[in-house]
Protein backbone atom coordinates (compact mmCIF):
# COMPACT_ATOMS: atom_id res chain seq x y z
CA UNK A 1 0.00 0.00 0.00
CA UNK A 2 1.21 3.71 -0.31
CA UNK A 3 0.75 4.91 2.77
CA UNK A 4 0.85 9.32 4.09
CA UNK A 5 2.00 9.49 7.85
CA UNK A 6 0.59 12.67 9.85
CA UNK A 7 2.66 12.26 13.29
CA UNK A 8 3.97 15.65 14.67
CA UNK A 9 6.12 13.46 17.03
CA UNK A 10 9.53 12.84 14.82
CA UNK A 11 10.32 9.42 16.74
CA UNK A 12 6.86 7.97 16.61
CA UNK A 13 6.54 8.90 13.04
CA UNK A 14 9.70 7.61 11.89
CA UNK A 15 9.32 4.18 13.91
CA UNK A 16 5.89 3.77 11.85
CA UNK A 17 7.55 4.31 8.63
CA UNK A 18 10.00 2.31 9.55
CA UNK A 19 7.49 -0.73 10.78
CA UNK A 20 5.18 -0.17 7.81
CA UNK A 21 8.25 -0.27 5.09
CA UNK A 22 9.18 -3.22 6.76
CA UNK A 23 6.21 -4.87 6.35
CA UNK A 24 6.57 -4.36 2.15
CA UNK A 25 4.43 -0.57 2.20
CA UNK A 26 5.81 2.39 0.49
CA UNK A 27 5.92 5.71 2.61
CA UNK A 28 4.65 8.23 -0.24
CA UNK A 29 4.53 11.22 2.12
CA UNK A 30 5.26 12.67 5.99
CA UNK A 31 3.78 15.04 7.23
CA UNK A 32 3.89 16.68 11.56
CA UNK A 33 0.89 19.00 10.88
CA UNK A 34 -2.91 18.78 9.87
CA UNK A 35 -2.13 21.12 7.04
CA UNK A 36 0.63 19.19 5.94
CA UNK A 37 -1.09 16.01 5.86
CA UNK A 38 -4.03 17.12 4.10
CA UNK A 39 -1.26 18.58 1.32
CA UNK A 40 0.75 15.79 1.40
CA UNK A 41 -2.56 13.85 0.57
CA UNK A 42 -3.27 15.95 -2.15
CA UNK A 43 0.27 15.83 -3.96
CA UNK A 44 0.77 11.82 -3.40
CA UNK A 45 -2.64 10.05 -3.27
CA UNK A 46 -2.15 7.43 -1.28
CA UNK A 47 -4.13 4.25 -0.27
CA UNK A 48 -4.97 5.02 3.29
CA UNK A 49 -3.60 7.65 6.03
CA UNK A 50 -2.26 7.49 9.30
CA UNK A 51 -3.24 10.63 11.36
CA UNK A 52 -2.13 11.52 14.74
CA UNK A 53 -5.76 13.06 16.05
CA UNK A 54 -3.52 15.67 18.15
CA UNK A 55 -0.93 17.37 15.88
CA UNK A 56 -0.04 19.71 17.45
CA UNK A 57 -3.18 21.29 18.44
CA UNK A 58 -6.37 19.09 20.25
CA UNK A 59 -8.19 18.36 17.09
CA UNK A 60 -5.98 19.17 14.24
CA UNK A 61 -5.61 15.53 13.20
CA UNK A 62 -9.37 15.87 13.39
CA UNK A 63 -9.76 18.59 11.23
CA UNK A 64 -7.58 16.65 8.93
CA UNK A 65 -9.21 13.92 8.63
CA UNK A 66 -12.63 15.56 7.72
CA UNK A 67 -10.90 17.30 5.03
CA UNK A 68 -9.27 14.35 3.58
CA UNK A 69 -12.25 12.10 3.71
CA UNK A 70 -14.64 15.26 2.08
CA UNK A 71 -12.53 14.30 -1.21
CA UNK A 72 -14.42 12.32 -4.41
CA UNK A 73 -13.95 9.47 -3.60
CA UNK A 74 -12.80 9.84 -0.04
CA UNK A 75 -9.03 8.39 1.55
CA UNK A 76 -9.21 5.95 3.90
CA UNK A 77 -8.04 6.97 7.62
CA UNK A 78 -6.51 5.47 10.28
CA UNK A 79 -7.18 7.59 13.30
CA UNK A 80 -4.35 7.37 16.26
CA UNK A 81 -4.34 8.91 19.71
CA UNK A 82 -2.78 8.41 23.37
CA UNK A 83 -6.63 9.02 24.47
CA UNK A 84 -10.31 8.38 23.13
CA UNK A 85 -11.50 12.14 21.45
CA UNK A 86 -14.92 12.02 21.42
CA UNK A 87 -15.45 15.82 20.19
CA UNK A 88 -16.36 15.77 16.05
CA UNK A 89 -15.55 12.15 15.98
CA UNK A 90 -19.04 11.33 14.75
CA UNK A 91 -18.88 13.31 11.51
CA UNK A 92 -16.31 10.85 10.27
CA UNK A 93 -18.18 7.48 11.05
CA UNK A 94 -20.20 7.96 8.18
CA UNK A 95 -18.70 5.68 5.88
CA UNK A 96 -16.34 2.93 5.26
CA UNK A 97 -12.49 3.04 5.28
CA UNK A 98 -12.10 4.81 9.21
CA UNK A 99 -9.64 3.70 11.73
CA UNK A 100 -9.52 4.43 15.29
CA UNK A 101 -6.81 2.72 17.42
CA UNK A 102 -5.86 3.76 20.88
CA UNK A 103 -1.97 4.31 20.61
CA UNK A 104 -0.93 2.31 24.04
CA UNK A 105 -3.49 -0.39 23.25
CA UNK A 106 -1.87 -1.32 19.61
CA UNK A 107 -0.20 -4.84 21.67
CA UNK A 108 0.25 -6.96 18.16
CA UNK A 109 2.14 -5.72 15.19
CA UNK A 110 0.20 -8.16 12.80
CA UNK A 111 -3.07 -7.08 14.16
CA UNK A 112 -2.57 -3.36 13.42
CA UNK A 113 -1.33 -4.09 9.89
CA UNK A 114 -4.55 -6.39 9.59
CA UNK A 115 -6.53 -3.29 11.01
CA UNK A 116 -4.37 -0.98 8.40
CA UNK A 117 -5.07 -3.43 5.54
CA UNK A 118 -8.94 -3.55 6.50
CA UNK A 119 -9.57 0.07 6.66
CA UNK A 120 -7.71 0.69 3.48
CA UNK A 121 -10.06 -2.02 1.79
CA UNK A 122 -13.35 0.26 2.96
CA UNK A 123 -13.92 -1.59 6.22
CA UNK A 124 -13.92 0.29 9.87
CA UNK A 125 -11.13 -0.39 12.64
CA UNK A 126 -11.94 0.82 15.81
CA UNK A 127 -10.39 0.38 19.32
CA UNK A 128 -12.93 -1.29 21.77
CA UNK A 129 -12.56 1.71 24.04
CA UNK A 130 -13.23 4.23 21.68
CA UNK A 131 -16.60 2.30 20.93
CA UNK A 132 -17.11 1.79 24.49
CA UNK A 133 -16.67 5.80 25.02
CA UNK A 134 -18.72 7.04 21.83
CA UNK A 135 -21.52 4.73 22.46
CA UNK A 136 -21.58 4.48 26.24
CA UNK A 137 -23.31 8.11 26.31
CA UNK A 138 -26.63 6.64 23.96
CA UNK A 139 -27.02 3.62 26.43
CA UNK A 140 -30.02 5.97 28.10
CA UNK A 141 -31.37 7.23 24.77
CA UNK A 142 -34.47 5.97 22.92
CA UNK A 143 -32.64 4.26 19.88
CA UNK A 144 -30.39 2.13 22.11
CA UNK A 145 -33.68 1.07 24.30
CA UNK A 146 -35.30 -0.22 21.78
CA UNK A 147 -31.88 -3.60 21.41
CA UNK A 148 -31.63 -6.05 23.41
CA UNK A 149 -28.40 -6.35 25.75
CA UNK A 150 -27.30 -8.90 22.87
CA UNK A 151 -27.92 -6.96 20.06
CA UNK A 152 -25.86 -4.28 21.64
CA UNK A 153 -23.33 -6.42 22.12
CA UNK A 154 -23.77 -7.58 18.35
CA UNK A 155 -23.58 -3.67 17.56
CA UNK A 156 -20.18 -3.26 19.37
CA UNK A 157 -18.50 -5.76 17.60
CA UNK A 158 -19.85 -4.45 14.40
CA UNK A 159 -18.61 -0.79 15.57
CA UNK A 160 -14.77 -2.40 15.86
CA UNK A 161 -15.01 -3.78 12.33
CA UNK A 162 -15.88 -7.28 12.93
CA UNK A 163 -17.50 -9.35 10.37
CA UNK A 164 -20.68 -11.87 11.13
CA UNK A 165 -18.60 -14.55 10.93
CA UNK A 166 -16.13 -13.12 13.70
CA UNK A 167 -18.34 -11.55 15.74
CA UNK A 168 -20.19 -15.47 15.90
CA UNK A 169 -16.63 -16.56 17.20
CA UNK A 170 -16.86 -13.86 19.97
CA UNK A 171 -19.86 -14.36 21.29
CA UNK A 172 -20.06 -17.97 20.90
CA UNK A 173 -23.08 -17.76 18.77
CA UNK A 174 -24.60 -19.61 15.51
CA UNK A 175 -23.69 -17.59 12.61
CA UNK A 176 -27.51 -17.77 12.13
CA UNK A 177 -28.10 -16.31 15.53
CA UNK A 178 -25.85 -13.43 14.89
CA UNK A 179 -27.88 -12.75 11.39
CA UNK A 180 -30.79 -12.78 12.89
CA UNK A 181 -29.24 -10.33 15.51
CA UNK A 182 -28.27 -7.64 12.69
CA UNK A 183 -31.55 -8.09 10.91
CA UNK A 184 -33.30 -7.16 14.20
CA UNK A 185 -30.60 -4.33 14.34
CA UNK A 186 -31.39 -3.07 10.92
CA UNK A 187 -35.42 -3.61 11.44
CA UNK A 188 -35.49 -1.65 14.57
CA UNK A 189 -33.64 1.79 13.48
CA UNK A 190 -35.13 1.11 10.43
CA UNK A 191 -32.27 1.17 8.05
CA UNK A 192 -33.75 -0.58 5.16
CA UNK A 193 -31.61 -2.02 2.08
CA UNK A 194 -30.22 0.14 -0.63
CA UNK A 195 -28.12 -0.53 -3.43
CA UNK A 196 -26.14 2.67 -2.23
CA UNK A 197 -26.11 2.06 1.52
CA UNK A 198 -23.93 0.06 3.81
CA UNK A 199 -26.68 -0.82 6.47
CA UNK A 200 -24.00 -2.11 9.20
CA UNK A 201 -21.85 1.54 8.79
CA UNK A 202 -25.24 3.24 9.02
CA UNK A 203 -26.53 1.64 12.41
CA UNK A 204 -23.27 2.16 14.13
CA UNK A 205 -23.44 5.83 13.14
CA UNK A 206 -27.11 6.04 14.63
CA UNK A 207 -25.24 5.16 17.27
CA UNK A 208 -22.87 7.73 17.98
CA UNK A 209 -25.10 10.58 16.26
CA UNK A 210 -27.70 9.21 19.53
CA UNK A 211 -24.64 9.56 21.52
CA UNK A 212 -23.59 12.75 20.96
CA UNK A 213 -27.01 14.48 21.48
Amino acid sequence: MRIVIGEDSALFREGLAALLSSAGHEIVGRADSGPAAVAQVRAHRPDVVVLDIRMPSDDEGIAAALEIRAWDPPTPVMLLSQHVETRRTVELVTTGGIGYLLKDRVLDVDEFLTALERVASGGTALDPEVVTRLLGAARAGTVLDALTPRELDVLRLMAEGWSNAAISTRLFLSARTVETHTGSIFAKLALADSPDGNRRVRAILAYLEASST
